[in-house]
């Protein structure tokens, strides 16, 4: 039964825009499946389903595509709820953050992007990244700014 539900469960959110666990349940039992919200919230978390930008000020479920996706995910949801602003000047990049939120950004940008930069220090509530040409800063910028902005 949990593997059908499952199954539905990808189904639904592939052809749907499911924000929130209660709506994702209510198309569960519209479905078929006697379901409360603990057990869509156990299946969220077994799935590995995460939420992405789905539109200006919007989320929505989706199915990890492999591992590197749910490390992008994760990268984004902490410059979400951390980054308020980033810059590039020639090949750094200014990162403003939030009072105190510094550090797990950086944390989250040294392990996603360990390939793509020389390295990063961060402060109480900002970062320098340093990258190694002038274009990937640009790259990574924009990539924050996406990121944060959904543009």
């Amino acid at each position: 039964m949990k593997n059908t539900r499952h199954a539905k469960i990808l189904e639904i959110i592939k052809n749907e825009d499911i924000d929130t666990q209660e709506l994702l349940a209510e198309r569960l039992r519209e479905a078929g499946f006697d379901v409360t919200q603990a057990t869509v919230s156990r299946d969220i978390n077994q799935l590995g389903l995460l939420k992405k930008p789905g539109g200006i000020n919007h989320y929505k479920y989706v199915a990890p595509e492999s591992k590197e996706t749910i490390f992008e995910s994760k990268f984004n949801n902490i410059l979400r709820e951390t980054v308020t602003n980033a810059e590039a000047a020639g090949n750094i990049i200014v990162i403003k953050t939030y009072p105190g939120m510094a550090n797990a950004a950086a944390a989250a940008i040294d392990h996603v992007a360990k390939n793509r930069i020389v390295g990063s220090i961060a402060g109480d509530d900002n970062i320098f990244v340093v990258t190694r040409t002038v274009e990937e800063a640009e790259l990574f910028t924009d990539q924050i700014n996406e990121s944060i902005y959904g543009y």
